[in-house]
């Protein structure tokens, strides 16, 4: 009768005493073990809007193999929580979005009851470093923005593809300022009067109520032409 060895990670080259079995048997345990690796997003609940914070579905990048090669890839890691920079009711609102790269940690602990009630509770099973206990921290091996927030040495620079929109009762700007655009004031619902203690200086014309300052007449004059001529 014969028998069959079963392969195994366990080193050619490691003796056959008492030390050696106990290494094998910790790298064996060690092994069932999730500390943290890269994932791909697939899936996310939010998608940029203002809610609370969210969960994730992420692919592990790094595949797992047998001892004899044979490559056999993770399966999807279903709802994880994602990081968000936030304290009390201030946050910054940049939700993953599928096909980002970033880490995935896990607990060690069961965190499911923690998940579901967002508060203090035993674990909610016996496992311990499993993948399914994850946590996703975004923005790793990923490509070049076209919206951003960038700090250098030139200061601080903030670029949209589309439009910048500024909600607040009360704005102040304390600094010399440039519009390199149109400028509209007082076209929306919350529009009023706009205040200058000036003095304020414009290369072109001004218009207003539809009259401009460059041009316009007065009639009503006694003069021979019965207008005046245009401003000096």
């Amino acid at each position: 009768m014969s028998t069959k060895t079963l392969p195994t990670f366990d080193d050619p080259g490691t003796g056959t005493g008492e030390y050696s079995r106990l290494r094998f048997l910790v790298q064996s345990i060690l092994g069932t073990m999730g500390t943290s690796t890269l994932v791909r997003v697939v899936a996310v609940t939010n998608s940029g809007g203002l809610s609370p914070v969210g969960f994730i579905d992420a692919q592990p990048l790094v595949n797992q193999t047998d001892a004899v090669g044979h490559v056999v890839p993770h399966g999807v890691l279903h709802h994880l929580p994602y990081f968000r920079l936030q304290g009390g009711a201030n946050a910054v609102i940049l939700d993953p979005q599928p096909g980002d790269i970033g880490i995935a940690v896990f607990a060690s602990r069961d965190l499911s009851k923690v998940k579901a009630t967002k508060a203090q509770a035993a674990p909610g099973s016996a496992r311990m470093f499993s993948m399914s206990d994850g946590l996703y921290i975004g923005g790793l091996l990923n490509g070049t923005p076209s919206q951003y927030v960038q700090f250098n040495a030139g200061g601080i620079t903030l670029t949209s593809p589309s439009a910048i929109t500024l909600n607040a009762p009360e704005c102040t700007i304390n600094a010399n300022t440039t519009v390199n655009g149109t400028f509209s004031q007082g076209m929306g619902a919350a529009g009023g009067t706009a205040t200058m203690l000036g003095p304020v200086t414009v290369t072109n014309d001004v218009s207003a109520g539809g009259k401009s300052l460059t041009t316009h007449v007065h009639s009503g004059v006694q003069t021979g032409s019965g207008n005046t001529g245009e401003p000096l």
